[in-house]
């Protein structure tokens, strides 16, 4: 029984969304996030500053930026869950497919190989707010997330939970896989 329990703590840890080595920063400290979204319904949620360079986006660039910054405000911090799905867990392909659920209108696979495979493929010079990236964080091990900005994207990470890394992070740009645009 001990070697069943061993094989399968291994198919969990080869598994994983991913794993956030040491140098990924949090984003800056923000309110917490409601635990009951219909509580203060009447309340402005906390907005994510927009950067200077969000300024000189489109008005449809800043519309997803707004809704990107009501996601990163419901989520943050909501711990990593391998196969989770929720405010209570969630692993990175869950949380793409929430958010872009909930905040979007879009429908994605459950699993980050097949989100890899929607929308159409974008070189990484070109990549933009709402894009879906994708890294390879093992051998056989994916993560993804969703960028933010040029710079940074937001994503759920076995070690902090939800929270928004930068792309030209060392391990990051190292694990770059591929983005996909799908809005």
């Amino acid at each position: 029984m001990s070697s069943r329990l061993l094989i399968v703590v291994m198919w969990v840890l080869i598994s994983a969304c991913g794993v956030v080595k040491k140098g990924t920063i949090p984003w800056e400290e923000r309110e917490e996030k409601k635990t009951n979204p219909s509580e203060n319904a009447t309340d402005k949620p906390a907005m994510i500053a927009i950067s200077p360079v969000a300024k000189e986006l489109s008005k449809d660039e800043q519309k997803l930026r707004i809704k990107l910054d009501e996601a990163f405000n419901d989520w943050k911090g909501v711990p990593y869950l391998l196969g989770g799905t929720g405010y209570d867990g969630v692993d990175c392909s869950g949380f793409l497919q929430a958010v872009f659920a909930d905040y979007f209108e879009v429908e994605l696979p459950r699993v980050t190989l097949d989100q890899m495979k929607v929308g159409k493929s974008v070189k990484k010079k070109d990549i933009r707010i709402g894009d879906l990236v994708f890294f390879r964080t093992g051998k056989k091990t994916l993560h993804a997330g969703v960028m933010i900005n040029g710079q940074q994207f937001m994503h759920a990470s076995t070690s902090s939970g939800v929270m928004i890394s930068a792309l030209q992070e060392r391990y990051w740009a190292e694990a770059y896989l591929t983005t996909r645009r799908v809005l």
